[in-house]
C-alpha cells in the first residue's frame, strides 16, 4: 500500500479505538490516521479531512453508525468511501440493515487483528482502483474536449457550452458576448515557414487568447487558424475591450527560432446575443463572423463589432 492513505476509526471507546490503530499501523496500511467518538464528530471530520475508508461503530452516543450511513449517504462526493461497521453485537438483521444503509462490510467486536486488516486491504484495494478508474476517466473527458494542437477546447465543446449560454441567456437575459478570431495570412506562414512553425504560431495564439480572458470564459480552437471566445455576463463594449487586448498581444509578440523575423496580426469580429437577429446559436456565429469579414476586408489587424 502507499503511504498516502488515510483512515477515519469512529468509536465512543477509546481502547478499541487505540486497538485499530495499532493493530493497522503494524502493517503499514495508512499514513494518516483519524479519530472520532460518534458520528457527529466523525462525519465533521470527514468533511474537514478527506480519508480513503472508514470503520465505525453502531452504537455510540449523539449520532449511531446508522445515522452516520445515513448522512454520508446524501453526500455524492461520500458515496465512494468505504465504511466497515465495527459491531460488538451478532444480530443478523443489524448487520443486513448496515449494508442495507451504505456499509461495505461489517466486523464482530471484539475483532480478530488479521481479519481486521484483511478487510481493510480488500477495500482499500478496491477504493484505490476506483479512484484510479475516476482519474481515468477524467482523463479521457478532458482530451475529448481539447484541441490536442493547442490545449484548447476543441469545436465539439465549443458548441455544447455556447448552446447552454445561449439557452441560460435566453431564460434569464443576461449578456453573452463572443469573439471570433483569424490569423492575418496564416497561409502565408505555412507557405514561407512550414506547418510545422505554422503549429507553433498557433499554439502561441492560443496562450496569449487564454491569458487576455477571464477564468470562467471559454476559448475554443474553431478550425484550422479560427478561434472563438465565449464570454458570459459580457456587455458588446467588454468584449470589445478584450478583443482588442488580444489583438495588440498578438501583434507585439515575439518569436524565436525560424520565426524570429515572424510580425503576425489577427482579425476579430465580436457580437452580443440580442435577438432577433442573433438568436440562435448558428446565428449568434454568423454575426461574429460578419463582423470578422468586415475586420478582413477593411484592412485586418483590427476589430469590428456587429451591427456597429
Amino acid at each position: 500500500m502507499t503511504k498516502k492513505n488515510s483512515v477515519l476509526i469512529i468509536d465512543d471507546s477509546d481502547a478499541v479505538r487505540e486497538k485499530i490503530i495499532k493493530t493497522l499501523e503494524s502493517f503499514d496500511l495508512f499514513a494518516r490516521y483519524y479519530e472520532a467518538e460518534d458520528g457527529l464528530d466523525g462525519f465533521k471530520k470527514l468533511l474537514s479531512s478527506p480519508v480513503d475508508i472508514v470503520l465505525c461503530d453502531l452504537e455510540m452516543p449523539r449520532i449511531d453508525g446508522f445515522k452516520f450511513l445515513s448522512m454520508m449517504k446524501s453526500r455524492a462526493d461520500l458515496q465512494d468511501v468505504p465504511v466497515i461497521i465495527l459491531t460488538g453485537m451478532n444480530d443478523r438483521e443489524l448487520k443486513i440493515k448496515g449494508l442495507e444503509q451504505g456499509a461495505s462490510d461489517y466486523i464482530t467486536k471484539p475483532f480478530d487483528p488479521e481479519e481486521l486488516v484483511a478487510r481493510v486491504r480488500i477495500h482499500l484495494k478496491v477504493k484505490n482502483l476506483q479512484d484510479d478508474l475516476k482519474r481515468s476517466n477524467e482523463l479521457l473527458l478532458e482530451l475529448s474536449n481539447t484541441d490536442h494542437l493547442t490545449g484548447l477546447f476543441n469545436r465539439r465543446y465549443l458548441m455544447d457550452v455556447l448552446d447552454k449560454e445561449v439557452q441560460r441567456s435566453t431564460r434569464k437575459g443576461g449578456n453573452l458576448s463572443l469573439i471570433i478570431i483569424d490569423i492575418d495570412h496564416f497561409k502565408k506562414v505555412n507557405d514561407s515557414y512550414g506547418h510545422l512553425q505554422g503549429d507553433i504560431v498557433l499554439q502561441k495564439v492560443a496562450v496569449l487568447l487564454q491569458k487576455e480572458l477571464r477564468s470562467y470564459d471559454i476559448a475554443a480552437r474553431y478550425g484550422g487558424e479560427e478561434f472563438i471566445a465565449v464570454l458570459p455576463d459580457a456587455t458588446i463594449k467588454e468584449a470589445a475591450f478584450v478583443a482588442d487586448r488580444v489583438r495588440l498581444a498578438v501583434q507585439t509578440a515575439k518569436f524565436s527560432g525560424a520565426l524570429s523575423k515572424l510580425s503576425l496580426t489577427i482579425s476579430l469580429g465580436v457580437a452580443l446575443f440580442a435577438p432577433p437577429a442573433c438568436s440562435s446559436v448558428d446565428t449568434f456565429i454568423n454575426c461574429a463572423d460578419d463582423a470578422l469579414y468586415r475586420a478582413k476586408s477593411l484592412g485586418r489587424n483590427r476589430v469590428e463589432i456587429a451591427f456597429e
